[in-house]
């Protein structure tokens, strides 16, 4: 009997060992990013469209305020209705404040912060700067209604690389403490910082990275007239804005390509006086000589236009009449 069990435990652990096997395999393809920590800033824990679970806030009853005034609105644009709970809940403060992100050693991480604007209408209500690792400025004034307007998701990307305890972002690196870089949301001059939800992910693939839909002014862009077209171009390459470069360059190329409809037709508020005035001109030449003959038709005797010639010189003033 013993043996008969041993026998069959022999069977089976093998079988067992291939299913654990399968179900990791099956787990890590429906899971495509490798997340190393994700957050429901003011909300509880939830699962997104890409299967990106997200945990409770961890500073919920801790550090600032938890608001879902967010669900006020009727719908967040640009994600889908099962993302909406991510950004129409926040965590906003008084001060600055933030969060540890843990790291998974070396290598190559994007962190993925989300925000959504659900209270101001207006620009320049909400203004503030994020730091990462207490050196970083990976986000300068950042003022959401003034990148997407009102009820609408707005997602920032930050890339660095992790190697030998030190982060490097851009030209800059810092030193890494205990495996943990901090999050900080710096309190500005115009109201409270805030976050909606944050996403760290490893060793990621840029293109299979989640992205939130275009919005409806990307899509559906009203054509503009090839002058305004150029002058935008302009105004916007004098900026030097680097994250403008490649929108001017696409502007100025399509306004070259563009083929008016029609020859172009002349300024009618650049003619000049002389050209205004030449029918006055054309009028008074043809006007001066039916001056003439209508004096020349009702005058009361003919003029006559044969010379005379005396043949006396002794002529008297009344022989001379008698010629007229």
């Amino acid at each position: 009997m013993t043996s008969t069990l041993q026998h069959m435990v022999r069977l089976v652990l093998p079988g067992i060992a291939l299913l654990l096997a399968l179900s990791r395999t099956i787990l890590a393809a429906s899971q495509p990013h490798n997340v190393i920590y994700a957050i429901n800033a003011g909300g509880d824990a939830h699962v997104d469209s890409y299967g990106i679970k997200y945990a409770r806030d961890p500073l919920m009853g801790k550090v600032g305020t938890e608001s879902d005034y967010g669900k006020q609105l009727l719908m967040i644009n640009r994600v889908k209705p099962n993302d909406e709970l991510l950004y129409q809940t926040e965590r906003y403060h008084h001060d600055t404040f933030g969060y540890e992100l843990p790291l998974a050693g070396d290598g190559e991480y994007v962190l993925i912060l989300k925000f959504c604007e659900v209270y101001f209408n207006a620009p320049n209500m909400k203004v503030f700067d994020v730091v990462l690792n207490n050196r970083h400025m990976v986000v300068t004034d950042l003022d959401i209604f003034s990148l997407v307007g009102r009820g609408t998701a707005h997602d920032e990307y930050v890339y660095f690389t992790v190697s030998r305890g030190r982060l490097y972002f851009k030209e800059e690196d810092s030193e890494i403490r205990g495996g943990k870089v901090k999050l900080e949301f710096l309190k500005g001059y115009k109201d409270n910082p805030k976050i909606n939800a944050i996403v760290l992910i490893k060793g990621y693939d840029e293109s299979s990275l989640p992205r939130l839909s275009p919005q409806a002014s990307e899509q559906q862009q009203i054509p503009e007239p090839l002058g305004d077209l150029q002058n935008n171009g302009a105004a916007s390459a004098s900026t030097g804005s680097p994250s403008s470069a490649d929108g001017d360059a696409q502007t100025d190329s399509k306004s070259k390509n563009r083929k008016t409809s029609g020859p172009k037709q002349p300024n009618p508020y650049s003619l000049d006086e002389s050209s205004m005035m030449l029918p006055v001109f054309i009028a008074i030449g043809a006007f001066i000589p039916l001056l003439f003959c209508l004096s020349d038709v009702g005058a009361p005797f003919p003029i006559r236009t044969k010379p005379v010639r005396i043949r006396n010189p002794t002529t008297t003033t009344a022989g001379l009449l008698r010629y007229f």
